[in-house]
């Protein structure tokens, strides 16, 4: 009868032992690092700092804003309580601007109360933030200026940019300068009394690219994405939407494409769901670049020319085996001999062009084309005698070249001009003997996928063309889970620097999607991808060592917001900076 009563006095004992040891460690600033302390409650100390996370706002040049200010960042010593309850923001801007503006103002509301678990008291003082974007301008494109200039004067901050995008990178910054602490059975926020933060990126295209195709990810999961990438200041959302193994996206024009090829009737992406995407990410600074694989990578899907007399729209679907026709199951590529294929193309792209009608560029895939299954198809091969041409790689590129024509005819139709920057991933197509018989260097980027040490990316650089940079061996985060691949840590993702050359318009890291869900992505893209949305932001010349703290802070940071970043270091070594090198 006495055991339970006994269980019970444990419990509460072992709940205040608990309690009290929340209490037990504090900070002090030494040399750039916060080092980790037993409390003396019974002595007064001062210099003090009651948590990790409010030393690292002041400890250091770089404190814990991610990635790295690119032109200045100034900062006091001095830390204010500040009250969540009581922030109140002075928006200043047209009415559009003021409208994304304002749906910021409640990102960030959200992101500060995320850091205690929106368990903050209501200690400490007022928060006073005016924020002015001078452009009436709400589109978004390479060419929107992103900088912002961040001041603050104890409990007065201002930011100034010139377009609202800018402002809400100097939202996030403000965001990141905002800590909690926990002392004396209360948990607080505190902030930075002084700053003056004057930031811009170094590159335009600053990209992560998730694969849709290979597993379905929900709406929700491509949100979290969404907001890992606002928190890290990356800008671009490539979506590899379709592929050999499923076409998710639901075309108006072209149902067919997504009732023959989606792997469920649930597992689609509707137009209001695009619409949601697209709508939720420019709110948060990104734009979502589409890509329509071709004329490789498209099997299930376009399976039901012949149901509909259209002829065979793709060839090799599903064929084994597989090895022979394709470089990954199940097989599937666009067949070039059949006029059909244009047409449903220009359909398609039709109902992508006004889904993103402000977009200047669209991703038409364009890699890994395999010879053998066009060699292994008798309408192809007849197509081509009929041309006067063989089964060479000779003939076959121009073939393919030939297929790229024509989708991009396709695709000005549907648009309207021949304006649009045509993105294609790096191929036989794209090698320096061959590209520019076939690619006009005025119409056509190159996403360059090979190693460091390939000489592609300076070749086709000496050659005039314009470069999206994915080095394989190093943010390519699919690699380390099959074959020989290795495994990248934030690390090597970090040290990646990209060529240094006007035509680089930016990088972009990948996370393909064969071996991860909507269950795993998170931990397998983040926080790694943060390492390189520095490397494109402030292009930092510090060294892993130099930012681990920043890097380790950041992670946290992703972990409060909802993001399940997979960890970088046993937490000790979190808690005791320096201690793991």
């Amino acid at each position: 009868m006495m055991q339970p009563i006994w269980l019970l006095l444990l419990l509460i004992g072992l709940f205040h032992l608990s309690h009290q040891a929340t209490n037990t460690w504090v900070w002090r600033c030494n040399q750039e690092v916060c080092v980790r302390q037993h409390s003396n409650k019974n002595s007064i100390q001062t210099n003090v700092f009651r948590s990790i996370e409010e030393c690292r706002l002041v400890c250091g040049a770089d404190g814990s804003i991610w990635p790295l200010p690119s032109v200045k960042f100034n900062k006091s010593s001095k830390l204010l309580d500040i009250n969540p309850n009581e922030i109140t923001f002075e928006l200043v801007g047209s009415d559009p601007v003021k409208e994304i503006l304002e749906e910021n103002v409640k990102i960030f509301k959200k992101n500060i109360l995320s850091e205690c678990r929106g368990a903050c008291g209501s200690d400490g003082e007022a928060l006073n933030i005016k924020v002015i974007v001078n452009s009436t301008d709400v589109s978004l494109n390479w060419e929107t200026d992103e900088s912002y200039e961040l001041k603050s004067n104890n409990l007065f901050w201002k930011i100034n940019a010139a377009t609202v995008f800018g402002a809400r990178h100097g939202l996030e910054s403000l965001s990141q300068l905002i800590a909690a602490y926990n002392a004396q059975d209360k948990i607080g926020l505190v902030t930075v009394a002084n700053v003056h933060i004057v930031d811009k990126p170094f590159y335009k295209h600053r990209s992560l690219m998730i694969d849709t195709g290979r597993n379905f990810l929900t709406v929700e999961t491509i949100k979290r994405q969404i907001d890992a990438m606002a928190s890290s200041k990356l800008n671009i959302l490539h979506w590899h939407i379709t592929d050999s193994q499923s076409f998710p996206y639901v075309s108006v024009r072209v149902p067919n494409l997504s009732r023959f090829g989606s792997f469920s009737e649930n597992q689609v992406y509707n137009p209001q769901d695009i619409k949601e995407l697209r709508d939720y990410a420019k709110i948060r600074g990104i734009r979502i670049l589409m890509e329509i694989d071709a004329p490789s990578h498209a099997g299930n899907g376009w399976q039901w020319g012949p149901h509909k007399a259209l002829g065979n729209l793709s060839v090799c679907v599903n064929k084994q085996p597989w090895r022979y026709n394709c470089i990954q199951p199940p097989c599937g590529q666009l067949n070039p001999a059949n006029i059909q294929v244009y047409n449903v193309l220009n359909a398609l792209y039709k109902d992508i062009v006004e889904q993103f009608p402000e977009s200047e560029f669209f991703h038409m895939g364009g890699d890994e084309v395999y010879f053998p299954c066009w060699n292994s198809t008798p309408e192809i091969v007849n197509y081509m005698k009929q041309q006067g041409k063989g089964q060479n790689k000779g003939d076959l590129l121009d073939l393919w070249g030939e297929f790229q024509e024509n989708a991009l005819a396709a695709y000005d139709s549907a648009v309207g001009n021949s304006d649009t920057k045509i993105l294609l991933w790096s191929s036989e197509l794209t090698n320096p003997e061959a590209i520019e018989k076939y690619l006009d260097k005025n119409r056509y980027i190159i996403e360059t996928w090979v190693p460091s040490y390939d000489p592609l990316p300076q070749s086709l650089l000496e050659k005039g063309y314009k470069l999206v940079i994915s080095t394989k061996n190093a943010w390519y985060l699919d690699h380390g889970f099959w074959g020989n691949t290795k495994y990248y840590t934030w690390r090597n993702v970090y040290e990646n620097r990209l060529i240094n050359h006007r035509n680089v318009i930016g990088g972009e890291v990948c996370m393909w999607g064969e071996l991860v869900n909507g269950d795993a992505i998170d931990s397998r893209v983040w926080p790694r991808a943060a390492a390189a949305a520095e490397r494109l932001w402030s292009n930092s010349y510090a060294t892993t060592k130099q930012v681990e703290a920043r890097m380790y802070r950041h992670r946290e940071r992703l972990i409060s917001r909802g993001i399940a970043a997979e960890a970088l270091t046993p937490f000790w070594c979190y808690q005791n900076e320096g201690q793991c090198l």
